[in-house]
């Protein structure tokens, strides 16, 4: 990501989808553990879906993130999803946020939210860490690794996130997912690659099915890391997560060795090795090493997957710009990757044919 959209995607200020904040500290007086207002509410930059805000007292700060106003997509913005894995998943070899308090009281905001810690960190929008020094760099990647590794071998059962998804037939779910939505947003337009790989990948989904926790968004800038050293704090922006696919989340978070970063934390095709960073080879054998892998077969038809899947997601913001409801303010600039993200989509499409 350009330094530009790094610090418009950084910070918090002015609240920009406003609510009762009387109410709220109304709220968090009966319900969140060791409270004590004033409060102050500021909204963050960064976020495309959940409004998410900064709460400051005099002797804590939290976060608060809540569904956004407006007509909804069916299922989409399910942030009483985000708050229940977060809570599973603590104490678990997964970094998350404490979760406070869960208000599924639409009357007291507009909408349902959470409020969780605040971890203090850093968060790095450009994938390559150049804000490390460059001996360092292999092992914020190496951590991140070690992450999406731990979530993948969680027992589902055992943290009580058995019913949390459909196991099985993920792809094909997921595809039906998306495409519908794609499809069913008129709004928004048609892409030709966009209808091709609609088209294609329900029928060349891979052999053998998994099951486990996917996080959905996997990224470096959706990670707080600690203040000086190569590890991961706590994994942010729950809201796609679900039962799926393992190799399907491992290659979303992947894919950033092939995504242009000036549309989400990627590498843009950039040779790693000068930049002191794995190589894709590198760093999937890593997962391989971690989960019991002997390796990944079909990997193109995993990023053609996830390409069209978050062209899908943009392809929403475009919908949700021009209805008004957008709660970023560089969702318009987002929007405008849609038919690039398509054309990735479909290169990798043409790879795996």
């Amino acid at each position: 990501m350009t330094a530009d959209l790094a610090a418009a995607n950084s910070g918090a200020g002015k609240v920009r989808v406003a609510f009762d904040e009387a109410a709220l500290g109304a709220w968090m007086a009966a319900s969140v553990e060791g409270f004590a207002g004033p409060l102050t509410v500021e909204q963050f930059n960064g976020g495309q879906s959940n409004p998410t805000y900064k709460l400051t007292t005099p002797g804590q700060r939290y976060v608060l993130r809540r569904k956004p106003p407006g007509p909804l997509l069916k299922g989409a913005h399910d942030v009483l999803r985000e708050a229940r894995v977060q809570q599973a998943l603590a104490g678990s070899d997964v970094p998350v946020a404490r979760i406070f308090a869960v208000c599924d009281d639409e009357s007291v905001i507009g909408s349902a939210f959470y409020v969780m810690d605040m971890v203090e960190g850093r968060i790095f929008w450009d994938a390559a860490f150049t804000e490390v020094p460059k001996a360092e760099r292999a092992a914020y990647f190496d951590a991140m690794n070690r992450v999406i590794a731990a979530l993948h071998s969680v027992d589902v059962e055992a943290v009580g996130l058995a019913d949390y998804g459909r196991p099985g037939n993920y792809f094909a779910r997921q595809i039906g997912r998306w495409s519908k939505q794609y499809l069913e947003d008129e709004l928004a337009g048609r892409l030709p690659d966009m209808d091709a790989l609609a088209e294609w990948l329900p029928t060349a989904i891979p052999a053998g099915d998994e099951s486990g926790i996917v996080h959905g968004d996997f990224r470096c800038d959706n990670m707080i890391f600690h203040p000086t050293e190569p590890r991961v704090l706590a994994v942010l922006d729950w809201e796609l997560s679900t039962l799926g696919h393992p190799l399907a989340d491992f290659a979303y978070h992947a894919m950033m060795y092939r995504m242009p970063g000036d549309i989400v934390a990627g590498l843009g095709g950039a040779d790693p090795v000068p930049l002191g960073l794995p190589t894709e080879a590198e760093y999937i054998a890593a997962y391989c090493a971690r989960t019991g892998r002997d390796g990944i077969a079909n990997w193109d038809y995993y990023l053609a997957f996830n390409f069209f899947r978050l062209a899908a997601i943009m392809h929403g913001i475009k919908g949700r710009v021009l209805r008004g409801t957008a709660s970023n303010a560089q969702a318009r600039e987002r929007a405008e990757s849609l038919p690039r993200l398509a054309a990735l989509a479909r290169a990798a499409m043409e790879k795996a044919l």
